[in-house]
């Protein structure tokens, strides 16, 4: 494991935990109004873990992939078409006609996640499609009863419906195409670190506001 690898797992699981922790004592407000800089610090450690790999090309990817990921948010915001009926609420950042502008991160972050662990470990390049949507689909099944919590967003209907579940798949299945021929060919394990640690956050409050 190489030295960034080592930093960058580390770094990760830190966050993770210690917001675990503060949130958990009490420190909600405090914590959660970091999120903006935990969605940047975990774009940063992926582009130092994984440059790249074609490029200029390469960065044209992730530029769809964020433009794509803040147009079908400024859609289901402002027109419920997407999604369903929902609003932001203040702890994601800066807006732009309702939709901050970092959930376009977290599209690209999540893409690359769950898109580089399809192909390391499912060969047939579909069926790793597939799976890379459903990883992205169960994150959100936890992140959904929290986030109105946190006051990421808000479902008008006070949960988020089932369409909701089906346009993330259906777009999540977009995005994996559009990056599958951008994706790194070296092993690393610093992605299903950084996956793991939003499942183990988001899981982890999932059950701890639910019981």
């Amino acid at each position: 494991m190489s030295y960034k690898n080592s930093v960058s797992i580390f770094s990760i699981w830190l966050v993770t935990i210690s917001g675990i922790i503060g949130i958990y004592l009490g420190h909600m407000d405090w914590f959660i109004s970091k999120t903006p800089i935990n969605l940047i610090l975990g774009l940063i450690l992926l582009y130092w873990n994984f440059p790249p790999k074609n490029g200029q090309r390469s960065l044209v990817t992730w530029l769809i992939v964020y433009l794509i990921g803040m147009a079908v948010e400024l859609i289901g915001v402002n027109t419920g078409l997407l999604f369903g009926s929902y609003h932001y609420g203040e702890n994601l950042g800066i807006k732009v006609y309702g939709v901050p502008f970092l959930i376009g991160i977290n599209w690209v972050v999540l893409t690359f996640l769950t898109a580089h662990l399809s192909k390391r470990f499912i060969q047939n390049k579909w069926l790793s499609i597939l799976f890379g949507s459903f990883l992205m689909v169960s994150l959100d099944f936890f992140i959904e009863p929290t986030a109105p919590i946190f006051d990421f967003w808000h479902w008008d209907s006070g949960y988020a419906p089932f369409r909701n579940f089906v346009d993330w798949f259906v777009t999540s299945s977009i995005l994996q195409i559009i990056v599958k021929n951008d994706l790194p060919e070296e092993s690393n394990s610093f992605p299903i670190h950084h996956l793991a640690s939003q499942f183990v956050f988001f899981g982890f409050f999932y059950v701890y506001f639910k019981f």
